[in-house]
């Protein structure tokens, strides 16, 4: 039996095994890097070990250090949870080789499922639907096609083209991506499916000979290729869940399957199936399976490894329904490029339960208020997932406990989740890849523009009642109050698109709102973190939650970010004229041009990676490249001038 297990990985996926392990009585090692000393699943661990360094090359990465803190700390197992090395067949090797239990399928099974061509080729021999598939760009016959990394997953190194001159380029940057991320820029070439949707079997194996499916997941909702909202079970005709069942159990045998995993799958409006790849882990949408099963497949991935039977042998009946968001540090302003900063407060309502199977609402979270985001991981903060008697259940709770939580210090993508859970064509299942382009509708904060100022004004009550709070004379008085009617008090502020608020106030001596900058409002109550307006008879309440300058609003309509302007600003250097600035911190990857060079609007000038992803920075005009001050390697904070343009004086 495993008696202390190791889990390679770090975040919610290590709180999540750990959480298995404390109810099983097995003890628990983790590894961590430098940035992640203070994380939670640090603390968690009954022990944890060092990985000197940050980047995930130096740290998560590093085979032979994850089996030295194994050695070091007595585990006699490894889980490698999912990313990283999770599909990495010599890790599984090395780990085996060592004398350790490996929490996972056998290394031949993820050197076959891995490399995808090789895996398209083997399943297509045991009866498994396949696209046509093309290694060479010479090869296409026809468009749109999806460029497709060998290795890996998460849509890294995906790309979809729609014409033969875009080919080429999209080739290229898959591979540097895929690269960069797997250590392996082998990509492929397969038809792209307009309006066809993601679906994946849950699959068991053990070491008996039993490979058993656990029902069919809809994963269609997703961003650059990337899974944010994942379902179970998917709505589907009657007699296709059997049908991708039997095509799921016959590739987990056809490699001998032995633990967890997915077979994905891409569903064509016709109802047509075809095979995408296979996951040789256990995936991040897991507990949706969880809910409807009431199975806990951390649990079974330790017996299974442990060499026990599994203690089914045929798909389980499903009980209700279960959607998961994965609430992400992603810039809505800046195209949800990913987010770096301080946590200052992360609380949801309504949690039943944390990183087990439960009914009602689940919260497996990697970070807990006052954490740092930081550039070296990605970008996923927490999977909440709501389980319900019915689908249209499951959705409003979900998107109601999203709404209501409070997210402060670092921008999300929780307006973007609750707009698609509270779209009607998600609510009817009208669903596929392409989702979110068809419905740019979703895109809209929570908080409608126009109600800005109004949340302005409850921000800078709350100030003044604060700063009335903690007077050392004459607390009682209202702020600014004067004998003889004087100037409304005036604060400025920064609001989440980067423009100005200006909100003008004057309270009388009884603390009523004399003069306000906002057309019938009423002050029904101020407090530093509480305030209560009467707008034309509807009383609004919000929860103001300040930071130095900045100050987090969230009222009843939706959450604003506001960063309150010095009265008496000083003055600061502003940037060259032509300057192209970090929209993130992160390591500049490539410098595409060289100083002189002109070069015109949508020019590809440099190219930035951060939390996994290559991040374009193109010309916005036409211009010739004064100053490149930073290097290839070089690591830039936000802000950081990149590139210097200037005009051209002549045409090019």
């Amino acid at each position: 039996m495993i008696e202390r297990l190791l889990v390679a990985n770090r975040g919610e996926i290590a709180r999540r095994i750990f959480a298995t392990c404390r109810t099983l009585g097995v003890e628990t090692v983790a590894v961590y890097s430098d940035a992640d000393a203070g994380a939670p699943f640090v603390a968690e661990a009954d022990r944890a070990v060092r990985l000197p360094g940050n980047a995930p090359a130096e740290t998560y990465l590093r085979i032979e250090a994850i089996l030295a803190a194994a050695r070091r700390s007595g585990a006699d197992a490894v889980h490698p949870g999912y990313g990283f090395l999770a599909e990495n067949a010599e890790f599984a090797a090395a780990v085996t080789d060592a004398g350790l239990a490996w929490v996972g399928p056998p290394a031949k099974a993820i050197a076959a499922m891995g490399d995808k061509l090789a895996a398209k080729a083997l399943l297509a021999d045991v009866g498994v639907p396949m696209l046509p598939t093309w290694t060479d760009a010479d090869q296409v016959t026809g468009f749109p096609v999806l460029v497709k990394a060998t290795a890996g997953g998460g849509g890294r190194g995906m790309r979809i083209v729609r014409d033969a001159a875009g080919l080429a380029a999209a080739v290229a940057s898959a591979r540097r991506e895929a690269a960069a991320a797997f250590g392996d820029g082998t990509v492929f070439i397969e038809p792209y499916v307009e309006r066809g949707r993601h679906v994946e079997v849950q699959i068991l194996g053990d070491t008996h000979g039993t490979v058993v499916a656990l029902g069919v997941r809809d994963c269609s909702i997703q961003r650059r290729h990337q899974k944010i909202v994942e379902e179970a079970p998917a709505v589907l005709a009657s007699g296709l869940p059997e049908r991708l069942h039997a095509a799921a159990v016959a590739a987990g045998r056809a490699v001998e399957y032995v633990g967890a995993g997915t077979v994905e799958f891409l569903l064509a409006p016709d109802g047509e199936f075809h095979f995408l790849e296979m996951n040789t882990r256990l995936q991040v949408e897991h507990p949706v399976t969880e809910a409807v099963t009431g199975l806990d497949l951390v649990r079974l991935q330790l017996l299974v490894a442990e060499g026990e039977p599994l203690p089914l042998a045929a798909a389980p009946r499903t009980d209700g329904h279960a959607i998961e968001v994965r609430l992400c540090a992603e810039d809505p302003a800046q195209g949800f490029r990913p987010a770096t900063g301080t946590l200052h407060r992360f609380a949801i309502p309504g949690v039943a339960g944390e990183f087990a199977p439960l009914r009602g609402l689940r919260l497996d979270s990697g970070v807990v208020a006052g954490a740092t985001v930081s550039v070296h991981y990605d970008s996923m903060l927490a999977k909440l997932v709501a389980w319900a008697p019915t689908r249209a259940a499951a959705a409003r709770a979900l998107a109601g406990a999203l709404s209501r939580a409070e997210l402060h210090g670092v921008p999300t993508n929780r307006d973007l989740l609750v707009r698609v859970l509270r779209s009607p064509a998600f609510g009817a299942a009208e669903i596929d890849t392409g989702f979110l382009d068809r419905h740019p509708e979703v895109f809209a904060p929570l908080l409608p523009p126009e109600q800005l100022p109004l949340v302005a004004l409850a921000a800078a009550l709350a100030a003044a009642a604060g700063r009335r709070a903690s007077a050392p004379v004459l607390a009682g008085l209202p702020s600014g109050w004067r004998n003889v009617p004087a100037v409304p008090q005036v604060t400025r502020f920064t609001g989440p698109d980067g423009g100005e608020i200006e909100v003008r106030y004057r309270l009388d001596r009884t603390g009523a709102l004399a003069e306000c900058s906002v057309s019938a409002v009423t002050l029904v109550e101020a407090t530093p973190d509480r305030v209560v307006l009467d707008v034309d008879g509807l009383r609004r309440a919000f929860r103001v939650h300040r930071v130095g300058s900045a100050v987090f609003v969230d009222g009843p309509d939706g959450a604003a970010s506001l960063t309150e302007l010095p009265r008496f600003p000083l003055p600061t250097a502003e940037p060259a004229a032509g300057s192209l600035l970090a929209p993130l911190p992160g390591a500049v990857a490539r410098v595409h041009v060289a100083v002189g060079q002109r070069v015109a609007a949508g020019d590809l000038l440099l190219t930035l990676e951060a939390m996994k992803l290559e991040h374009p920075v193109l010309a916005p005009t036409d211009g010739v490249v004064a100053e490149l001050p930073v290097p290839a390697g070089a690591q830039v904070d936000t802000g950081a001038v990149l590139a210097v343009l200037n005009q051209p004086e002549g045409p090019r």
